[in-house]
């Protein structure tokens, strides 16, 4: 078999090159070190010099500025050039190298590619679960969860930064459930975060909430109140606007609210560390769309009454379906009317009630 990886990693590469403007200044710096650091091998804490790290970033940039306008590259299978998005024949072909190869469109419709090595595989809610581990190819947004077709991805080099990050950038609204839940791992002492033992736990929280993110991804499945087809066709009419940002918190709390979803599954299995995660989380336009959530945290942490967060979940998905059910039928206005006048139909009955 050819080797795809240096064809797989410049079309990564090259989505970066055509798509990096979706990200605020902040966001690059900050993902461009996390691919940094995953060029060079080295872990979530290891934080390269400035000056090395700016060198690099300068030279990609460049890199970018030279090829933004080519055409992704056909991926080598044997003797076969294949389409970069035909995942299904690709990936049939990789399993005998335990691989797993994926491609296609995340947030503001940016290309997303990736290889890595297969952990895991297994059947669960209706998908065939893939956990992945050290990854051969990838791009900027690395997203840690992904719902591709029947498929659930979990990219666990991609999740352990992830965690590893958001505990190093804690927001003043989000301390009491951080605090909470890494006191529940012992990673609290006088001082305040014990940064060796957060090492030293970091897989162990990783692995532990594994679950809860493969359930946002079944919840995502089997979510009927929000189509995936009328997902893609408005953030492709409202591509990198507060539409695109209103419509997937939408669709996140939908699919979190569904029973099978991400706090359903939570509440179910009675996973406290979990709920303390997803509540810390809670950020953006989702925190706006679930402000009772901080509150019940709160009375849960006196009570530990898991009926008060059972009944938050429910409050919260009927108030979100009867958005999406506005939303919906705004949408499928499209056909007559233009984005131009949708786009002030979405402002004026979903946006500004929300103080937006």
């Amino acid at each position: 078999m050819s080797n795809p990886t240096n064809i797989i990693q410049q079309n990564c590469t090259l989505s970066d090159a055509r798509d990096n403007g979706i990200y605020s200044l902040c966001t690059l710096v900050l993902k461009l070190r996390n691919l940094y650091k995953w060029q060079k091998g080295l872990e979530p804490w290891d934080e390269p010099e400035p000056k090395v790290l700016l060198d690099w970033i300068d030279a990609r940039e460049n890199e970018w500025a030279q090829i933004a306008e080519n055409d992704y590259l056909t991926v080598p299978i044997n003797d076969w050039r294949m389409d970069p998005f035909e995942v299904s024949t690709i990936n049939e072909v990789l399993r005998a190298d335990n691989l797993r190869y994926g491609a296609g469109y995340g947030r503001s419709l940016k290309a997303i590619f990736f290889l890595a090595e297969i952990l895991e595989e297994r059947p669960l809610g209706g998908c065939q679960v893939f956990i992945l581990g050290r990854e051969l190819a990838r791009e900027l947004s690395s997203p840690f969860a992904m719902l591709l077709e029947n498929e659930i991805i979990i990219r666990r080099e991609s999740l352990r930064f992830f965690f590893w990050d958001q505990i190093q950038e804690i927001r003043a609204t989000n301390r009491a459930p951080f605090h909470h839940v890494l006191g529940l791992y012992g990673l609290i002492g006088a001082a305040g975060l014990d940064q060796q033992k957060f090492r030293e736990k970091l897989d162990e929280i990783v692995d532990h909430e594994i679950p809860s993110f493969i359930h946002h991804e079944i919840g995502e499945f089997v979510e009927t109140g929000f189509s995936r087809a009328a997902l893609h066709r408005i953030v492709t009419v409202f591509p990198h606007s507060p539409i695109e940002l209103l419509v997937r918190a939408l669709r996140d709390l939908l699919t979190d609210t569904n029973p099978s979803g991400m706090l359903g599954y939570i509440i179910k299995e009675r996973r406290e560390s979990s709920l303390a995660w997803y509540v810390g989380f809670l950020d953006g336009l989702r925190k706006v769309l679930f402000p009772e959530m901080s509150g019940v945290f709160e009375k849960f942490l006196e009570t530990k009454d898991w009926a008060l967060v059972e009944e938050a979940r429910l409050r919260c998905r009927t108030a979100i379906q009867q958005r999406v059910d506005v939303l919906t039928e705004i949408v499928q206005a499209l056909d007559t009317e233009s984005p131009e006048m949708i786009k002030g139909h979405i402002e004026q009955k979903l946006l500004a009630p929300l103080g937006l």
